[in-house]
């Protein structure tokens, strides 16, 4: 609680009072339709009045007006004229307007369209969409202020064929991770997770965004390394006026939530703060050498002394979920063509999850009688777990304008802190065949602290207004820290003795009690660089661009584990505290207890280094071919590096070359308007998918509790070294948009793989995994989306949306010849083995679908929105190993968004999220068997409300 009190108080002391002005705003962007790009130099004008601006470098303008309605005409040269009617400006708000302005079929000959601020707001939203290049959806600023949602995880899910996994992690078109790829302001940063190829979207407050958009294909000036979709979060350069805001709020989760039976222990004080302040630091020397017990030395007591006590988990009763935040942003006039803005955020979060009966499996088949279907158990892991997760999220955005170019200052800071204790029950065969079972216990203590700090410089300029070229250039470094800090992990046996029980430790049967640090460094510089030039082909617009980039990353991870031995393996009562107290440590005069282990060296072999390099040029040329075909063509090089430093085939190597690769990328995109509001697509792109660092090592990562092992797949003796997956990419789709931000739309795609890159066990091992390519792939599927008001079953139904989403999927893995054979060699009487299996981590079929309800005149807003992804493999078997198939989790939620008070400045949200109590499971999938659990947690349903006041 003392806690909470020094962040509320530092929160507090961080909000001022902000006085304002009685007068309102109109502000926002013109579009240029016909390179849906943005359209610098147009003219706006207050209708009947000589009150009027100019959009800027960036198209934006913002207009100064007095309380009222009015009609704001939007002109160019060449184009299009708009008059925007019943423009409502009300008092210290910014009534946002953005215009797409289209060429005009005769130059000398004015036309004027006409249409109402809010029908044009709806049309806004697609507008970008339509006109798009490639194959996108997205959300506007608008679209997410609609959503109500409160971080870029919550708002994204209305977005077509996009999945969140964990309430923050976004897959497109059913395929995982490896395939979908995330960026900030087009730059590519790492995530919490480095080995991830998404970053968290709940990290992000939707008040600092200015769109999202979800690229579904290809073009040259994008990153090659992605095939379901990329997600692009563009934050605002800066608002129009002084824009400062607050929130706050909590969640309850009754599975969770206030129970006198939660796990934790106690670590240092800055937990709060989402890092340990080196309570948790390794205790002594990497290199220091340990004597054993017949040295007879004071040193191994002085050793064993130095490590913390505290082996099992504490209860408490665990509090609600809690957050709050706030935003800064204003600019400043520096000269008559000059400006200076800032956009500044900041979020804290402290969640508590508590899972009671979560569950880790491991099966294998009956290695002797293939007539035996059933799966024997190896090893399962019961009982609870207790985690505290804080999250702190610094941002601050500096942007200076001139009238032909733009420069940007970000810099970004995500601290993470996860502290985490569990109590389980042990069953493991001793024969690992699925008998001969001894039972046990298992306390586990884990602090994972992390972190990322990106900054991002970035320069737009319009070389000449006259003749039609632009540049732009980004510098992005980024740096990231993953720490695992003494990791605990304290295993039991449990014998009977009688009528009584004994707790032992038996480090042949069921393992030693074990500390661990792990730390994991990275460092990321990205540049970027990028010219077009507008030009006439065919007597018709068109456009060229050109340019290239540089990324190196760099990894340094290692790895120490301590092992601990006693004189008496029985523990009393099978209190694991006691092991470590001062009386039961070893000492050379007592000659008995506790202390550490003589072979405790480091292991090089679970350290590397590795380097990343990826050198890209890139040029595409986008022109009309007829006034209704609009062709894309671009090509992409990429020269791929990548260097080990570590232990490979049992020798020390420096700088390893591992891959090296030059790819051509071409896409190719073509748009025919069937009409004003419907277009056909088709492209084509190749792609590809590369190993992280951790994949392409030789490093083996164990997790205790599971008793699973993590080998890298560089040089594991068993499958090929990794490679990257190239993907070729095929896309038609049909669109029609109609008025008030309706559409619908059909697709069809196709993927074949080379080479994907796939999660396996090891042959004879179920606790083994690694990566490898097991063999080519393809993919077929089809997608519908259509977004309908129900206006048309009644005027009481006009604020009703109904919003859906379908994806259906067959993905097809040609088997490798050792493959297929091992899977017939492990065939159960009647199972008849084919040689291709699903496509590992690609869903079946992805439904999204959301009815919502929106009263902007009387802001309120609600919906109920469900999300479910069908069985994916999510680890491929090998014979006497199972697949393992994640089963769908079917998302349903509760929405609501209320604003309130003076100019709607307040606002409530409530949410209901997992309404079905649905369960994360994971099943291990055999002929003639029945499913077995690989894992299983119960997420509960969880009730959050939160509340904002925008100054």
């Amino acid at each position: 609680m003392k806690n909470i009190k020094n962040i509320l108080s530092l929160f507090l002391f961080l909000i001022t009072a902000v006085a304002f002005s009685q007068s309102g705003q109109v502000a926002g962007k013109v579009m240029d339709g016909e390179f849906n790009d943005v359209l610098p130099f147009a003219n706006i004008l207050v209708k009947g009045t000589a009150n009027g601006t100019t959009s800027d470098f960036d198209g934006k303008y913002n207009l100064d007006l007095e309380v009222g309605t009015y009609t704001i005409v939007f002109s160019f040269v060449g184009y299009q004229t708009q008059e925007i009617t019943d423009v409502k400006v009300t008092s210290n708000n910014v009534t946002d307007l953005e215009v797409t302005l289209n060429p005009s079929e005769n130059a000398l000959e004015e036309v004027v369209l006409t249409a109402s601020s809010k029908r044009n707001t709806e049309a806004a939203v697609l507008s970008l969409q339509k006109k798009s290049v490639v194959m996108l959806d997205g959300l506007s600023s608008q679209g997410i202020k609609k959503t109500g949602a409160g971080d870029i995880a919550a708002a994204v899910k209305s977005v077509p064929g996009v999945s969140v996994q964990g309430g923050k992690y976004v897959y497109v078109r059913g395929l995982g991770d490896r395939y979908t790829k995330s960026i900030l302001n087009g730059v590519d940063i790492p995530g919490l997770d480095p080995d991830r190829n998404t970053i968290p979207m709940d990290i992000f407050p939707t008040n600092i965004i200015d769109n999202v958009i979800v690229l579904k294909s290809a073009s040259a000036e994008y990153p090659a390394d992605f095939t379901g979709g990329i997600v692009n979060i563009v934050t605002k350069d800066f608002p129009t006026k002084a824009e400062y805001s607050v929130s706050v709020g909590t969640a309850y989760n009754p599975d969770m939530h206030l129970k006198d039976n939660y796990l934790t222990y106690e670590g240092s004080k800055t937990d709060f703060l989402g890092f340990d302040n080196g309570k948790r630091n390794r205790k002594i020397n990497r290199y220091q050498p340990i004597p054993g017990t017949f040295d007879n030395k004071i040193l191994l007591t002085s050793l064993t002394k130095r490590f913390d006590s505290q082996l099992g988990a504490d209860t408490e009763t665990s509090n609600p979920n809690y957050n709050f935040g706030f935003t800064l942003g204003n600019q400043y006039e520096v000269s008559d063509t000059n400006k200076l803005g800032y956009q500044a955020s900041f979020s804290y979060k402290n969640n508590t999850t508590f899972y009671e009966d979560r569950e880790d499996g491991t099966y294998i088949k009956n290695r002797f009688d293939p007539s035996v279907n059933e799966l024997g158990l190896d090893r399962s892991v019961k009982g609870s777990s207790g985690h505290n997760e804080v999250t702190m999220n610094g941002l601050l955005g500096l942007t200076f304008k001139t009238q032909n170019s733009k420069f940007k200052l970000t810099g970004l800071h995500i601290q993470n802190g996860e502290s985490s204790a569990g109590v389980y029950d042990l069953k493991v065969s001793e024969d690992n065949a699925g008998g001969a079972f001894i039972t046990g216990t298992g306390d586990e203590l884990l602090y994972t602290q992390r972190s990322i700090t990106n900054f991002s410089f970035v320069g737009d300029h319009i070389l000449d207004a006259n003749s039609g070229w632009n540049m732009d250039w980004v510098f992005s470094p980024s740096f990231t820290s993953v720490q695992d800090k003494d990791h605990r992990v304290t295993p039991l046996r449990i014998v009977d003795v009688g009528a009584d029980i004994q707790y032992q430790i038996d480090p042949s049967a069921i393992g030693n009690p074990t500390r661990i640090w792990r730390n994991l460094s990275e460092e990321s510089w990205v540049a970027n660089a990028k010219a077009e030039k507008k030009y006439e082909l065919f007597s018709k617009p068109a456009k060229l661009k050109f340019g290239g980039g540089y990324t190196f990353k760099y990894r340094d991870f290692n790895s120490d584990q301590y092992i601990f031995e006693t004189t008496s393996p029985i523990v009393e009562n099978g209190d694991v505290n006691t092991l470590l107290t001062e009386e039961n440590i070893w000492t050379p005069s007592t000659g008995e207890g506790t202390y550490l282990d003589v072979n405790n060296i480091f292991q090089p072999k679970n350290s590397y280094e590795g380097e990343y390099n990826v050198a890209s040029m890139f040029i595409s040329n986008e022109f009309n071919a007829t006034e209704a075909l609009k062709v894309i063509l671009g090509l992409r090089t990429e020269q791929f590096n990548l260097y080990y430093t570590g232990i490979v085939d049992e020798e020390a190597v420096t700088g390893l070359k591992t891959i090296d690769e030059f790819d051509f990328f071409p896409s190719a995109n073509l748009i025919y308007a069937l009409s004003e509001q419907s277009n056909l697509r088709t492209s084509y792109s190749r792609t590809t998918a590369r190993p992280s660092f951790k994949e392409a090592s030789t490093a083996e990562i164990f997790d205790p509790i599971t008793n699973r092992f993590f080998i890298g797949g560089l040089d594991n003796k068993t499958f090929d070294p990794i490679v990257p997956t190239y993907i070729n990419n095929f896309d038609v789709r049909y669109e029609l948009f109609r008025e008030k931000g309706q559409m619908f739309a059909i697709s069809g795609f196709y993927k074949s793989f080379t080479d994907p890159i796939e999660l396996t066990f090891f042959p004879q091992d179920p606790s083994q995994l690694t990566v490898a390519n097991l063999g080519d792939a393809e993919v077929i599927g089809g997608e519908i989306e259509f977004r309908q008001n129900l206006g048309f079953i009644s005027n009481g139904f006009e604020n009703f949306k109904f919003n859906a989403n379908v994806s259906v999927i067959s993905s097809k893995s040609q088997m490798t010849e050792q493959e297929y054979n091992r899977r017939l060699g492990n065939a159960r009487t009647g199972e008849t083995i084919d040689d291709t299996r699903d496509l590992q981590g690609q869903s079946p079929y992805l439904i999204n679908a959301g009815l919502d309800y929106n009263n902007s005149d009387k802001g309120f807003r609600a919906g109920l929105f469900y999300n479910v992804q069908g069985s994916t493999l999510e680890v491929v078997g090998t014979g006497d190993i199972p697949d393992v198939y994640t089963k769908p989790f079917n998302s349903f939620n509760f929405t609501l968004n209320k604003t309130f008070g003076k100019d709607g400045r307040s606002a409530i949200d409530f949410k209901v999220n997992n309404i079905l109590g649905d369960e994360r499971e994971s099943l291990y999938e055999s002929f003639g068997a029945e499913d077995q659990i690989f894992s299983l947690r119960n997420p509960g349903r969880e009730l959050s409300l939160s509340y904002s006041y925008k100054f």
